[in-house]
């Protein structure tokens, strides 16, 4: 009679307790900025975490889901109309306006995702482009809301300056680092075993009894109601808008770039995609149109020289994962491993 197999299922490395420790260090050395550091500084790492988050939401999109979308500035628009909405006209504190904005970005995404999943593909890409641009129409045409000039933020107005800087830092720290502990929870999730599986396989994922279009219809609402939170919290920050910009392409252009330089389908990827952007942006912002023709080379080489991205090449080669989603089975038993120098930590089979 063979002797039972003793194994253990291993859900974390020592990358991922590294990472944890960083983490946990940058996360009290951002809580902790607004006590020392300029306003200059924390209106950029605001704008650099909202398209941080961005990123997250398209990655989370078209990375784990399948659904390639360039329509992302729609919720955007909404989240920040929201905002507006509840702060200049009921009268709602703003700060808590910002949650609303993505309450009602999230809202306006079920009849959304009832008109675009009726297409696939490239179609399915192009129809939420054009949903776009049709709430922006709408946009420009309600009073209410400022038309095509926008408006200002009123509410803030009675609000101290040091005081609505420091709120809105703490407030894009929340929302961040939220989203990016949400995506990691929920990737290692049974819910986010069905989304791999629909990645990896639709036809394979429905035969195994999984729902793939529920799965991706609540994959679409996470994804609009992160991404109406951003684009409140943006204008938060700046105060004013207009529906050009709300609604603006850059809205989804620069976090695909994000997440194709980064990686697409890890968390990690649209972090190290975030710090190089805004690394180059800096670099190259007095250079005019040159900025843009550069980040669209280097998106070039970058896909054709690494197509997983700098983190996704970096995470195949060396076997580096500071959010390890998935799940491995290790052999604790030497006397089974055909190398029996191997560490006991060796896994001897593929992620589940």
């Amino acid at each position: 009679m063979k002797s039972p197999i003793n194994y253990v299922v291993e859900r974390k490395t020592r990358a991922s307790q590294t990472g944890m420790l960083i983490a946990l260090l940058g996360s009290a050395l951002l809580v902790s900025l607004p006590f020392w550091a300029e306003a200059s500084l924390l209106r950029f790492l605001v704008e650099a975490m909202c398209y941080l988050v961005l990123a997250q939401m398209w990655n989370l999109l078209a990375g784990y889901g399948g659904l390639i979308s360039i329509g992302q500035q729609a919720f955007v628009g909404i989240g920040a109309y929201g905002l507006f909405l509840a702060a200049n006209h009921l009268g709602i504190n703003p700060f808590i306006s910002i949650f609303l904005g993505g309450l009602i970005a999230a809202i306006i995404a079920v009849p959304t995702a009832a008109v675009v999943f009726r297409l696939k593909g490239g179609y399915f890409a192009v129809g939420t482009w054009v949903v776009a641009e049709v709430y922006r129409l709408g946009a420009s045409n309600i009073t209410l809301l400022g038309g095509g000039s926008g408006q200002s933020l009123t509410a803030m107005r009675g609000i101290p300056k040091a005081t609505r800087e420091s709120v809105t830092f703490w407030i894009a720290v929340a929302i961040t680092i939220g989203f990016i502990g949400l995506m990691y929870w929920l990737l290692r999730s049974r819910f986010g075993m069905a989304l791999t599986a629909i990645r990896d396989s639709e036809a394979a994922s429905e035969s195994q009894g999984i729902n793939v279009n529920k799965v991706k219809f609540y994959v679409f609402i996470l994804a609009a109601f992160g991404t109406g939170l951003v684009g409140a919290l943006y204008y938060l920050n700046a105060l004013r808008i207009s529906p050009t910009a709300a609604f603006d392409l850059n809205w989804v252009v620069f976090p695909i770039f994000i997440v194709v330089i980064g990686g697409i389908g890890t968390i990690e990827g649209p972090i190290i995609g975030t710090l190089v952007f805004f690394g180059m942006r800096s670099l190259l912002a007095d250079y005019g149109s040159w900025y843009l023709m550069v980040l669209g080379l280097v998106a070039i080489v970058i896909m054709m020289k690494w197509p997983k991205g700098i983190w996704g090449t970096i995470q195949q080669r060396y076997n580096l994962r500071f959010f390890p989603v998935q799940r491995r089975v290790v052999l604790t038993d030497q006397s089974l491993k055909p190398d029996s120098t191997m560490p006991a930590a060796e896994p001897l089979s593929k992620p589940l």
